[in-house]
């Protein structure tokens, strides 16, 4: 039998488990249960060193072969589970893949059973094509894109996906058109049942129609795939639209590495060539300023404050030295007293810049409602008592202690 793990603490707990054992045979004293979605092989989760660690047994070709892309997108900054080792060579069995559960990230179902119906229904098309457009600029063929291998996590009023199956995928220097539309088509024809069964569950009135639906997603993928990707002209007197251009990619997150001055019969001519994007536009700007991991639209959103903030600053006659100090008086300062001061059992309810985002909007919203501009320190005691309280552990809410 061998193990091989990426090395972090807590791992070498793994050493422990009954891995000469097949998985649907473990002690229920060693597993946690956890609400998570449909699978073809035998799935069980552990908690080891503080962390909720998902094992699938799978034959050893396809355990390697899926650990190694995991690990690979991983690498490249693409949103995936964290590929944590493999057990193979067992006696007579087929290996264990080990990846490492998502901090605040929910399966489709759980989503829905624990947010409005339609505000899930409006937000799921933009964030699954959001994935499949960042997997497919990288070369990435998933195979089997679908609701049941994909998890979502609050990002800002917005949602994000990830990866978490990748056993039929493929990764290549780049995807060729008939490769992407091949990915679609699959991924049309996985959503569309599972939209079925869904509405089968919910009522078509909630849901909606589940063809219309696969169709918005593909529709979502083709103009963020066309804004990212198609060459477009302009005239050396229209720079405004070169702007623009630029500005909705960075609203969607992804940066311009290139655009080219050439020369034409009818005279210069601007032309964006983004073929090679890099995502992640905003979480990498505030990671660079203050250090803090956020989804995309979390990021933009505590950026947005920042900037306020700068400006609060400048109002009372302090003129700040540089952008990178402004971030770190606004950390120091406003971001991290009001994370710090929600109580320690709350604190698995909402990852630290969503919490920072909804608390902003409930800021927003008392003092539209009693026409003041409310202190942050009013709001964050407001948000605690009639907001957060009310709602489900997203941490660890998903797990429920094992029966025995």
């Amino acid at each position: 039998m061998r193990i091989q793990l990426v090395p972090d603490t807590g791992r070498h707990e793994f050493l422990d488990l009954p891995w000469r054992t097949p998985l649907e045979e473990w002690d229920p004293a060693l597993l946690t249960v956890v609400d998570r979605g449909i699978s073809r092989h035998v799935v069980r989760f552990v908690e080891r060193g503080g962390g909720l660690y998902a094992l699938k047994e799978i034959n050893d070709r396809l355990a390697h072969k899926e650990y190694r892309l995991l690990r690979s997108l991983r690498r490249d900054g693409l949103p995936a589970v964290e590929g944590v080792g493999v057990v193979s060579d067992r006696p007579g069995l087929d290996a264990i893949l080990i990846t490492r559960h998502l901090d605040y990230s929910l399966p489709y179902r759980v989503m829905l059973a624990r947010r409005p119906v339609a505000e899930v229904r409006d937000r799921l098309p933009a964030a699954l094509a959001d994935l499949l457009v960042r997997l497919h600029l990288t070369g990435f063929f998933w195979g089997d894109c679908s609701l049941s291998n994909t998890l979502f996590a609050r990002d800002a009023g917005a949602l994000a996906a990830y990866v978490v199956d990748v056993e039929t995928a493929e990764h290549h220097d780049q995807l060729t058109d008939g490769q992407r539309s091949y990915d679609l088509d699959i991924a049309a024809e996985n959503l569309i049942g599972e939209f079925y069964d869904l509405s089968a569950e919910l009522g078509d009135a909630e849901l909606g129609d589940p063809e219309e639906m696969a169709s918005t997603v593909r529709g979502e993928y083709e103009r963020l795939w066309e804004d990212l990707t198609a060459e477009e002209e302009f005239d050396v007197d229209e720079p405004a639209r070169l702007v623009q251009r630029l500005e909705r990619l960075n609203e969607r997150g992804f940066d311009v590495e290139e655009v080219e001055l050439e020369a034409t019969p009818s005279g210069y001519k601007l032309r964006v060539r983004p073929q090679v994007v890099e995502p992640g536009h905003h979480r990498r700007r505030l990671q660079r300023l203050t250090g803090l991991d956020a989804q995309e639209n979390q990021a933009r959103r505590l950026l947005e404050d920042i900037s306020a903030y700068r400006e609060s600053l400048e109002a009372a006659g302090q003129q700040p030295v540089s952008e990178a100090a402004v971030a770190g008086r606004w950390l120091t300062d406003v971001f991290e007293p009001a994370v710090a001061s929600v109580p320690a059992e709350l604190r698995g309810k909402r990852a630290a810049a969503e919490l920072y985002h909804e608390l902003l909007d409930h800021r927003w919203h008392l003092s539209q409602l009693e026409g003041r501009d409310v202190p942050l320190d009013e709001a964050i005691d407001s948000y605690l008592g009639t907001v957060l309280t009310e709602q489900p552990d997203e941490r660890t809410a998903i797990v429920r202690p094992s029966e025995s």
